[in-house]
């Protein structure tokens, strides 16, 4: 037990990271019982320690997949540190712990120990198993997502830039571009951002080293993370690596199941849960058709890759196109439900059509469409419905 305060004052003592991400100050930290979800290296441990620095004496921070964990449980834990007087729990990766059922665990810490705090971080594949603890009615859950482009800014020390809602950049673009092309020079930052914004980690390391650890932060999302959630076997996992190697040269691509079934050696429904924890991992984005109903097993529209970042660590080849419809699905989906519509690229909440491309873009391929926008890349100011595209970088 010793070793765990030992550990957690270290981490916490050595947290100096001086700006808060989005969601900081949108979850409502008095809940007795919070969820944080998230995708690998969004900075979902970073947050946590934030916190638990705000109220030291008081609390503790454990990973679940420390080694004391295969001997001792977080009950144990919980049980510790209330009776010394603590009041907070934050414990991370709880999808990595070696017990047989936290959900359970997390329960009976809910319902013994009143007045106790308990936050838990757990990769964006996680979900509660209401059947098994009935959890899910006691915990309060958030999704922190990667860096926008307003929080790369302001973390770079460029400036302290605000969020804006989707509504008002599209209806005063042109007021808020005056107001940030003021300040810095947008195009070239947007630029660095592409190639290594996405993931906080920016700050501590070289361009070079940034797409090395996005591609290993890939690699144990299908190695840990989706085994640790799914049971999935050794040769599961070779195979949705080779998925990806062959998708790489194809996105934003339109599935062809039959083929890529017989490429993979998979079935058709097997090739569906790839895609499902693919997409769930936050490495693939899949988008289906507006007017389809939901259906476990149904074919995606349209299959882009999570983030630009992704994107440049798999070494993609002609990937501006690319790079411009990840970067624009992984905000807007911020928004809401985003398809992959007949005409256009994205069709948000079935209301909003957006087209992209480069600054010459136009709108013949929307055109007589309601309420249709163009989302233009290389653009300091846009003209009524045509938006440079950076500026969806600035909804959170």
């Amino acid at each position: 037990m010793e070793r765990i305060y030992e550990i957690s004052q270290r981490l916490i003592q050595k947290t100096d990271f001086p700006y808060h991400r989005y969601l900081y100050d949108k979850i409502a930290w008095t809940d007795p019982l919070i969820m944080l979800k998230g995708a690998r290296g969004v900075g979902k441990t970073t947050l946590m320690l934030q916190r638990c620095k705000e109220i030291p004496t008081t609390s503790v921070y454990a990973s679940l997949d420390q080694l004391w964990f295969n001997d001792h449980s977080i009950i144990e834990l919980a049980d510790y540190h209330y009776k010394h007087g603590g009041t907070h729990i934050f414990l991370d990766e709880v999808h990595l712990y070696p017990g047989s059922n936290w959900e359970q665990e997390i329960k009976n810490i809910y319902d013994s120990y009143p007045g106790l705090n308990l936050v838990f971080t757990g990769s964006s594949l996680l979900h509660l198993n209401s059947k098994s603890a009935d959890l899910s009615r006691r915990v309060v859950e958030y999704e922190l997502r990667g860096l926008s482009f307003r929080e790369y800014l302001n973390f770079s020390g460029s400036v302290d830039f605000s969020s804006f809602s989707l509504d008002d950049i599209l209806t005063r673009h042109a007021e808020i571009a005056r107001s940030v092309t003021s300040k810095i020079k947008v195009i070239v930052e947007f630029e660095k951002y592409l190639d290594k914004g996405y993931y906080p980690f920016f700050l501590h390391t070289s361009e070079m080293s940034y797409s090395q650890r996005v591609e290993r932060l890939v690699r144990a999302v299908i190695d840990i993370d989706i085994p640790a959630v799914a049971k999935i076997e050794y040769e599961t996992q070779l195979k949705l690596k080779k998925l990806l190697v062959l998708l790489a040269d194809h996105v934003p691509y339109v599935p062809n199941i039959t083929s890529l079934s017989r490429d993979i050696a998979v079935s058709r429904n097997q090739l569906m849960r790839f895609f499902s924890l693919l997409n769930e991992g936050a490495v693939l984005r899949m988008l289906s058709d507006p007017t389809s109903q939901p259906k476990a097993a149904a074919k995606p529209e349209k299959i882009l890759f999570d983030n630009p970042s992704v994107i440049h660590a798999l070494g993609i080849r002609n990937k501006v196109g690319t790079i411009r419809e990840s970067f624009a699905a992984s905000m807007l989906s911020m928004c809401g439900k985003l398809s992959a519509p007949k005409y256009g690229d994205f069709l948000l909440d079935k209301t909003c059509l957006f087209e992209v491309g480069g600054k010459g873009k136009g709108f013949d391929q929307i055109a007589d469409q309601p309420n249709s926008y163009v989302l233009a890349d290389d653009l300091e100011y846009g003209v009524a419905n045509k938006i440079p595209l950076w500026m969806l970088g600035f909804i959170y």
